[in-house]
């Protein structure tokens, strides 16, 4: 095996419009094949490609460029370093500390996968990132690989080896472990890890376990959320944590489990309950993070179930008196789905704040007298109780489980929610000549109101409100009075309907805490 330093280059890509050279860093290379990365893309991203490619031209950084059906890659100029450049280059190496010496260590060890795919269950899954997996006991002891060494670094020491002992431990140039081709086997009721096939059937006719351990805290039909202590359940969790490091890059939580709850999302069967995803958090945190790491596995993404964790972990919150907010920092997917909870929780907010009536109530008649429309954002529970549904057919599997959402208790918040509306709100009601009325709602709040009323931090609901578009309308009522931002409920709609907005996932009957 050929192991070089990341170094840029371009690769040849066949295109619609014709043959392009696409930039490059490659970050190994062995016999007409290149394992690359595209700047500018996630790690995930990252792969084996075969020959033929072209070194960088004097370290142009050129992101496409076409090339014509007569010219080939032999024909493309490589500059030379002249032996003056190179000895100035030489003069001008810095020295590395430790800790500068394990950092690049570190990059330089999960710059690629260590393995190609993962079979879990009845799915082999291509794994995204690096993860430290160790050896398995089978595997016989072998000298430690050498790391290549770093330019500027004298000599490497035992102490800054021992720091990055975790990731070492994870059988780095063994076959297991060396190829594109590379599988792990894990074990989808334990999370056990073995490196062939034939160790993993026999493990598997074994196991029994039919659910995480540790306790039930939501349950709604098939779908489970259980909380499970890093501290009581050590092995568990290290292999959970393990296995969701293949799919999570920035985080670094392997084997220190103690200080963490783990939250696993699970979907029952006739004969046990299949894991889903999982999320995990600090039992102490002095910034108040409601969320350390989450991951839905790839063959369950897109169906609503990251929602349903992010609901989860700041019902946590809610409950515990505080306002959370995830671990920074937030991986590409992971912005995107928070934005999209910020976003849907203050569109819902906004929709009940800038209505007159409450819900998806369009009409209310009664008899004898007009109704008192103050009340109706406080009743606004009751009205939807009763508004026409369609009926559906119970099941015991699904979002609605086994109980219809028409049949399930009120929250406990609702009241309070409707008494932080009403304070906020002006409803200003006018006769028309007809004796007809219209009615309008007029609202002036803070950006810390709105924080509040949907329990986010103030700054995590201004990123939202900017990146929706709904801090762009500003208005100045006086000449001097500072500007105010102005949402109409025209505008909600519109940025609602653009982002698909949809019902919560999480229904807060079902929270057993």
């Amino acid at each position: 095996m050929s192991s070089v330093g990341p170094q840029t280059g371009f690769l040849m890509e066949e295109d619609s419009d014709g043959p392009l050279m696409q930039e490059v860093d490659v970050l190994e290379r062995r016999p007409g094949k290149l394992y690359v990365h595209l700047p500018g893309t996630d790690k995930r991203l990252d792969k084996w490609v075969s020959e033929p490619w072209a070194p960088a031209l004097n370290g142009t950084r050129k992101r496409r460029r076409s090339l014509s059906p007569t010219t080939s890659l032999a024909d493309t100029p490589v500059a030379t370093p002249s032996a003056a450049g190179q000895s100035q280059t030489q003069d001008i190496k810095p020295e590395l500390t430790e800790e500068e010496f394990d950092i690049q260590h570190h990059k330089q060890i999960t710059a690629r996968r260590n393995f190609d795919k993962v079979n879990f269950g009845v799915y082999q899954i291509k794994t995204w990132y690096f993860s430290p997996y160790p050896l398995s006991e089978t595997e016989p002891d072998t000298e430690p690989v050498t790391a290549e060494r770093i330019a500027g670094v004298a000599r490497a020491t035992a102490r800054s080896h021992g720091r990055t002992s975790d990731l070492l431990a994870g059988g780095l140039g063994r076959d297991h472990a060396a190829t594109e081709r590379s599988a792990l086997w894990v074990c989808d009721r334990c999370f056990k890890y073995m490196a062939d096939g034939t160790s993993w059937e026999g493990h598997v006719r074994r196991c029994t376990r039919k659910h995480p351990p540790g306790r039930r805290v939501y349950q709604r039909g098939a779908h489970i959320i259980w909380e499970v202590d890093g501290a009581k359940e050590k092995l568990y969790c290290q292999n959970l944590s393990l296995f969701g490091k293949l799919f999570i890059d920035i985080k670094t939580l392997f084997f220190d489990c103690d200080n963490f709850l783990f939250y696993l999302l699970t979907d029952a069967d006739s004969q046990r309950d299949h894991v889903l995803g999982f999320f995990s958090k600090e039992k102490v945190s002095y910034d108040d993070y409601n969320l350390a790491t989450i991951i839905v596995l790839p063959p369950y993404q897109r169906k609503g179930y990251g929602m349903l964790m992010i609901e989860f972990s700041y019902e946590l919150s809610r409950r515990a008196g505080r306002v959370g907010t995830p671990e920074r920092p937030l991986s590409d997917l992971g912005l995107r789905s928070y934005l999209a909870y910020w976003v849907s929780t203050i569109l819902r907010y906004l929709r009940r704040l800038l209505s007159v009536l409450p819900g998806e109530v369009d009409r209310i008649t009664t008899v004898g007298r007009p109704h008192d429309l103050t009340q109706l954002h406080t009743l606004s529970a009751e009205f939807e109780e009763h508004m026409p549904r369609n009926k559906k057919r119970r099941t015991n599997k699904g979002w609605d489980g086994e109980v219809d959402a028409s049949e399930s208790s009120l929250s406990s918040s609702a009241p309070a929610e409707g008494d932080r509306i009403a304070s906020l709100r002006t409803v200003e009601t006018i006769a028309n000549a007809d004796g007809s009325a219209t009615t309008h709602v007029t609202v002036h709040c803070t950006l810390v109101d709105i924080a509040r009323a949907t329990n986010l931090r103030v700054e995590d609901a201004a990123f939202a409100l900017n990146e929706c578009g709904l801090l762009i309308r500003k208005i100045r009522e006086a000449e001097d009075v500072e500007e105010t931002v102005a949402i109409t409920r025209e505008m909600v709609e519109t940025v609602a309907k653009a982002r698909g907005l949809k019902k919560m996932c999480m229904d807060m009957a079902h929270v057993l805490l």
